[in-house]
C-alpha cells in the first residue's frame, strides 16, 4: 500500500467522522429548538422515554426461568446423626463449617483472625459426625440446629449451625 492510498483512506474516514458529528450537532440543535419553541412536547418526550425505560427494566426477562442452583436441605430431626457439609463453598476441599454459640448470631461469621479458625472447635472440617440436639427458626425462613460433635478432638462440644450445613 502506498502513502497516497493511506492518505485517501484517512481522508475518507475523516469525512465520515465529520458527517457523523454534523448529524449529532443537527439533532441536538433541533432538540434545543423544540425546547425553546414547544417545551411541553420536549419534556413530554423525555418523560415518555423515561417511562419506556422503567417499564422495560421492571418487566424482567422473558423466556424460560433460570434460577440459581439451590442447596438441598434435609428433613432434619432431633436426635439424628449427620455429617457436616459446606455446600456454599464451591467444592473447596479445605472448607470449614463455622459454628456459633447462639442461634442467629451473624456477627460471629465476621472473623478474619487465623488463630480463631484453629481453636475452640468453632470451625470444623466437612464430614465431621454430629448429633442434632435441637432446632430453632432464625431469620423467618431459615433454621439452625444445635449440634454435638461425636468424634475427634471436639467430641462432646456443642454449637449451632445452619441446617443446610448438614447432610
Amino acid at each position: 500500500m502506498s502513502n497516497d492510498e493511506n492518505s485517501n483512506e484517512t481522508t475518507e474516514s475523516g469525512k465520515k467522522a465529520e458527517v457523523a458529528s454534523n448529524a449529532v450537532a443537527n439533532v441536538v440543535s433541533k432538540a434545543l429548538g423544540l425546547k425553546e419553541s414547544n417545551p411541553k412536547v420536549f419534556f413530554g418526550a423525555i418523560g415518555a422515554v423515561v417511562v419506556v425505560i422503567l417499564i422495560s427494566m421492571m418487566s424482567g426477562g422473558g423466556g424460560p426461568e433460570k434460577s440459581m442452583a439451590k442447596t438441598k436441605i434435609l428433613d432434619v430431626s432431633i436426635g439424628g446423626t449427620y455429617e457436616l457439609d459446606a455446600p456454599k463453598t464451591s467444592a473447596d476441599p479445605d472448607a470449614l463449617v463455622r459454628l456459633v454459640a447462639v442461634p442467629g448470631s451473624m456477627a460471629a461469621f465476621d472473623d478474619t483472625d487465623k488463630k480463631d479458625r484453629m481453636g475452640d472447635c468453632k470451625h470444623l472440617p466437612e464430614g465431621t459426625k454430629v448429633k442434632v440436639l435441637q432446632l430453632q427458626r432464625v431469620f423467618q425462613s431459615t433454621q439452625q440446629a444445635e449440634i454435638e460433635m461425636l468424634a475427634g478432638a471436639c467430641k462432646g462440644q456443642k454449637g449451632w449451625t445452619f441446617i443446610y450445613n448438614l447432610r
